[in-house]
């Protein structure tokens, strides 16, 4: 059964994306993410979507999106990758595990810093994930 996982971050166009994209990528399907914003800007910031392209695991489905949108999913897990994200993360169901794991953000910054965005989140996001559901 594949086990869902919602990365939220404040605005939906870092963070975020790169960890729905990363965890999309690694684990051969037993594992879906989506992710959202708690005030999604409504784009995907363009170095976030380069990095993702640069790996080869970019995929013209992600895009920013509202709460109301994932809402409706049942998830096994909640990931806030922003202080404000967990401060103002909604309420989910009882049996959904929330963890918080911050990165800083990278919007407004260089591409170098959306590739060391990318490998943080690779490296310590990843190993998390996979810990939860083994």
């Amino acid at each position: 059964m594949t086990k869902k996982v919602l990365v939220l971050c404040t605005g939906n166009s870092c963070r975020s994306i790169i960890a729905e994209a990363l965890i999309n990528s690694e684990f051969d399907g037993k594992v879906k993410a989506y992710s959202s914003g708690v005030s999604a800007s409504g784009k995907v910031n363009p170095n976030a979507k380069k990095v993702l392209q640069s790996k080869k695991i970019w995929n013209d489905d992600y895009h920013s999106k509202v709460l109301e949108e994932v809402m409706p999913i049942s998830f096994d897990l909640v990931i806030t990758v922003c202080e404000n994200a967990s401060q103002n993360c909604p309420v989910f169901p009882s049996n959904t595990q929330l963890i918080h794991i911050g990165f800083e953000d990278p919007y407004g910054q260089s591409y170098e810093a959306f590739e060391l965005c990318f490998e943080q989140i690779k490296n310590r996001l990843l190993p998390l994930v996979k810990s939860i559901f083994e």
